[in-house]
């Protein structure tokens, strides 16, 4: 349903308090207000957190154009997370693909595509398909279950262990350090969240993998990034610890969110949930309008790298820009009914996996796979799943996360 909004009304703007992303998930009926009133909108900053005022933009054409345009918007100058980093911090996290422009981030990117590309991700699909139909099988047997806990996030755990030749047994200190380096702005895991010792011990973790595969190669994606490419390139020692860091958090927390946020969509959406049991074909298109409704990751930081303007709005060289994925997914000028749950939306031009450019999302094919595998064995296996308590959001701005959903079959 469409928030509705007085357009003479001045709505109150506070598109990062993570309390009302716990509470009550994105902040639609403030994206709905700022499209439809200042779609390039100066938000204030906050001292005492820390961080300045920055350009919030909410239109799906100009998150594309930022996305595209990395010579004017930079992922490399204050890096591309939205909190501020100290001075002497930027050179070690400029280490990682996210927070790199191109020329460098191409190398990189074309060096760690190797094990992504569409023809590698779907000889993986057999597996992936064994793993749903396994989680399936535990879970029935279960006397209580949770969806994040019993389905969605053992999923891309077991999938990255695959991945990376990882022992499956791995997968539960992997989730440790996802949550670590990810949940400190959330009680439940604030105690225990510490993101330098998590990525240090992260690093650890992928130069033991490098060396066992030096020694003993193998055919997974860890093999093959150490090898030399065609050019005779290759991920040096640092940049494949940032890789297999990045792949530890990046390829959990996004397909477990999207998976658990669809699966509330689909409960907040009957209709939809009848619709997939009796086609389950349609899980391929469900996948697209699951990552658009859901919208895993909600913002990116970019930096203007010289004077420009956005609809009127002139941004000036060193501006904080912010683009926000989950408003542009309901950009009413893109998407037909935009809050409507549409499993077979057609087209489905939605940017839940970024805008295009050159920072668009690496694992953008191995998460559809996982996401129409996941709901197809589902609406096969378990019909009559229904939710039988309260979903507990993730408090956080940054990623529309799901720590608990209790359901029944």
């Amino acid at each position: 349903m469409t928030p509705s909004l007085q357009p003479d009304v001045e709505m109150r703007i506070d598109l990062v308090d993570h309390d009302q992303y716990a509470t009550a998930g994105m902040p639609h009926e403030q994206f709905t207000w700022l499209r439809a009133n200042a779609p390039v909108y100066w938000h204030h900053g906050d001292d005492e957190k820390g961080w300045p005022g920055f350009w919030a933009v909410m239109k799906h054409a100009d998150v594309v154009h930022i996305s595209r345009h990395s010579d004017l918007f930079s992922s490399w100058r204050r890096l591309a997370l939205f909190p501020e980093v100290p001075d002497e911090a930027l050179e070690l996290q400029r280490l990682m693909m996210l927070n790199q422009d191109p020329p460098e981030h191409t190398r990189r990117r074309s060096l760690v595509n190797r094990g992504f590309t569409p023809r590698a991700i779907g000889t993986l699909e057999e597996h992936i398909r064994e793993i749903c139909e396994n989680l399936i099988d535990e879970a029935l047997a279960k006397p209580e279950l949770d969806f994040v806990r019993d389905i969605a996030a053992p999923l891309p755990l077991y999938v990255i262990c695959e991945l990376l030749g990882a022992p499956t047994e791995d997968r539960h200190q992997l989730f440790e350090w996802s949550n670590q380096m990810i949940g400190a702005d959330d009680p439940d895991y604030a105690a225990a969240a510490d993101a330098p010792a998590a990525a240090a011990q992260v690093y650890a973790y992928a130069n033991r993998l490098a060396a066992e595969r030096r020694e003993r190669p193998r055919n997974d994606i860890v093999t093959k990034l150490l090898q030399p490419d065609e050019n005779g390139d290759v991920l040096d020692e640092n940049e494949f610890n940032v890789f297999v860091m990045l792949l530890v958090v990046a390829g959990n927390e996004t397909t477990r969110n999207a998976a658990s946020g669809g699966m509330l969509a689909f409960f907040e959406h009957p209709d939809q949930w009848a619709r997939l049991v009796a086609d389950p074909s349609l899980s391929e298109s469900a996948a697209e309008e699951i990552v658009r409704w859901v919208c895993p990751v909600n913002l990116f930081r970019r930096t203007a790298t010289r004077d420009t303007e956005i609809r009127g709005q002139k941004i000036r060289e060193g501006d904080k820009v912010v683009v926000f994925y989950g408003s542009a997914n309901r950009d009413e000028d893109v998407f037909d009914n935009p809050f409507a749950f549409d499993i077979g939306r057609n087209p489905n031009p939605h940017i839940g996996f970024g805008g295009g450019g050159a920072h668009f999302c690496l694992g953008n094919h191995l998460a559809k796979l996982e996401l129409r595998v996941l709901f197809e064995t589902l609406a096969r296996r378990m019909p009559t799943l229904h939710q039988t308590g309260e979903a507990r959001r993730l408090r956080s701005y940054f990623v529309n996360g799901i720590k608990s959903l209790p359901v029944g079959v």
